[in-house]
């Protein structure tokens, strides 16, 4: 097989691993992150061309945080504007029990992406048999 001259490259990002990431790593707090330049920067200094960028994320049903809610479709939104492909699902919600340092256990509701990584993983299989 022949290298071809330049690499293609399409990104696929975890909307929510990102902001988990950028939160760990520099203290965000907000999603002010643009997942386009950010593609576009790593593939410029790789020699790639981007030719895609797609991001996967669950976003919270309204009834449980109207503001979250209404951020992640507005944010989406927007970058749906500027090209990027968007793949969305809802979170499902669970309690969840963690242990303390003192011995006692607190639970509390949180928000869980479910099929999100299934949906990366086919999308990524599915170009790579295709060609794309």
């Amino acid at each position: 097989m022949i290298e071809p001259m330049r690499r293609r490259a399409i990104a696929f990002v975890d909307g929510q691993n990102l902001l988990h990431s950028a939160k760990d790593a520099f203290g965000y707090t907000f999603p002010n992150f643009d997942i386009r330049l950010l593609a576009q920067a790593i593939c410029v200094e790789q020699g790639w061309d981007i030719v895609e960028c797609r991001i996967y994320t669950g976003i919270p049903d309204p009834g449980d945080n109207a503001f979250r809610n209404s951020f992640w479709v507005k944010k989406t939104a927007q970058m749906g504007r500027a090209g990027v492909k968007i793949f969305t699902r809802p979170l499902r919600y669970r309690n969840k029990i963690v242990r303390l340092p003192d011995g006692s256990s607190h639970s509390f509701l949180t928000g869980e992406e479910k099929g999100i990584d299934v949906r990366i993983a086919l999308d990524i299989l599915t170009g790579a048999v295709n060609g794309t």
